[in-house]
């Protein structure tokens, strides 16, 4: 029987008796290869330093979107303004066009105050009290205003009657006022929704009573954003109440969380369709002591319930949502001083 030959032993041998062993040399990498290799290292240093940039610029406002309780039906949005992409807490529910009521006179107050701004403190311009607002306010089918034809009220007060009592009556009137007819008061409506940027609303009256006004909370976000800069809207939704014309009678704000947990404005809206729906905003202190502002909007609680109880839900949300987000505001700092 031959022997058996273990080929590998026969390579191995081979190699190792091949010749005298040369001592061995380290190659070193030619000009190019070691700038490639050292572009290659560079790159993924960088690769890791974004890594590492997104991981911090974002984590807070994860942790933030989690510290707070969010609804657990419709839509909400809140940003935290002079943080960065920190204070945008994020959105929750879905977020799509659904009804928003009389939220959509704040678009109203926001097209009014562009057309016809006011100085810190003025009344502005008086308009004349028609037929048609006069015989609504007393309809009782919808949220109006007390007012009587030939009466004589200021840009100012009638900002007033719309946005704290929300008249309906009111919004038709100050759309007549400013463009002639309602339809193109709200084509402007909708011109300046485009303009903000909010691609996921439409307009289809001054007041909000039909519910083709639609819109998502993160485009009403836009809009309390660039509303809130304006003095004369501010000073107006955070008045408590304001009297009817020619009466003691004081109407009181929709917006029942006013002068709480730093509540400073906002808008109640709510119908059958709508549900409930609040836009607001806040003044909290951050953990250096600085006031941040906060402007939230919540939509769509318990729609296809009575207004009442829409509206209700919405404020009940709101506060819960408005006291986590205090909270988290009070735990964080960024240099930059208040914001106003």
């Amino acid at each position: 029987m031959p022997p058996i030959t273990d080929h590998r032993t026969e390579t191995l041998s081979l190699v190792g008796t091949a010749g005298p062993r040369l001592p061995s040399r380290r190659r070193y990498p030619g000009p190019r290869v070691a700038a490639a290799w050292a572009a290659g290292v560079v790159a993924v240093l960088v690769l890791v330093c974004l890594a590492y940039v997104r991981t911090d610029d974002h984590g807070p406002q994860v942790r933030a979107a989690q510290s707070v309780s969010w609804p657990a039906e419709g839509q909400a949005s809140v940003q935290v303004e002079g943080l960065g992409s920190r204070g945008e807490l994020s959105k929750s529910g879905a977020q799509r066009p659904v009804p928003i009521a009389s939220v959509t006179k704040v678009m109203t107050a926001y097209v009014i105050l562009r057309d016809c701004p006011l100085k810190a403190g003025s009344a502005g311009p008086s308009a004349t009290i028609d037929e048609q607002a006069a015989d609504e306010s007393v309809s009782g089918v919808e949220s109006t205003a007390q007012v009587s034809e030939g009466q004589r009220l200021s840009q100012r007060r009638l900002l007033e009657l719309m946005l704290i009592p929300s008249g309906n009556n009111i919004a038709r009137l100050l759309a007549r006022w400013d463009s002639g007819t309602e339809d193109a008061f709200v084509a402007k409506m909708n011109r300046a929704a485009r303009d903000l940027g909010m691609r996921h609303t439409t307009y289809t009256d001054a007041s909000g009573i039909s519910p083709d006004n639609t819109s998502t909370a993160g485009d009403q976000l836009r809009l309390a954003r660039q509303v809130m800069r304006d003095a004369t809207f501010r000073s107006v939704v955070a008045k408590p109440g304001t009297e009817v014309p020619g009466t003691q009678e004081t109407l009181r704000n929709t917006n029942t969380l006013l002068g709480r947990d730093g509540v400073i404005g906002g808008k109640t809206g709510s119908s059958t369709p709508a549900g409930g729906n609040l836009m607001w905003a806040i003044v909290a202190p951050d953990r250096d002591g600085h006031d941040r502002l906060v402007l939230g909007v919540v939509l769509h609680q318990r729609a296809d319930s009575s207004p009442e109880q829409g509206l209700e839900s919405a404020l009940d949300t709101s506060r819960t949502l408005i006291r986590d987000v205090r909270q988290w505001v009070s735990t964080t700092t960024r240099e930059g001083g208040d914001v106003t």
